[in-house]
């Protein structure tokens, strides 16, 4: 499901699907994407690049594609790859850098950028 909050420019994305269930905030007035994996108890932030992530309208645009139409192809579909890496706990800098809606979704769990 996804939820989109124009007025806090925040977009929730919640994939629920077992093993590979997690949420992902789009955070566009702080410019990070945190993506928490449940299978590995993990958050996975990264800088929103304008050239490649959609802007939050047009994510709605094409949320809305895709549900009336159910198959739909966009050149804009967002693919990432994590590789694994040094992780770290978040500390209060982090936090005012990344904003309190990533903070939410990824307090306590270990960070990987």
């Amino acid at each position: 499901t996804m939820t989109i909050h124009s007025e806090e420019h925040i977009v929730d994305v919640h994939v629920r699907s077992g093993v590979y269930s997690s949420d992902t905030i789009f955070d566009y007035t702080h410019g990070y994407i945190a993506t928490r994996l449940f299978s590995r108890n993990a958050c996975f932030i990264m800088k929103i690049k304008k050239e490649i992530i959609p802007d939050l309208q047009e994510i709605g645009r094409l949320a809305f594609e895709r549900e009336t139409m159910r198959d739909v192809y966009s050149p804009n579909n967002v693919w990432a790859l994590f590789q694994a890496g040094s992780s770290r706990l978040g500390h209060l800098k982090d936090w005012i850098l990344y904003g309190k809606h990533i903070e939410n979704l990824c307090t306590g769990l270990p960070l990987y950028e």
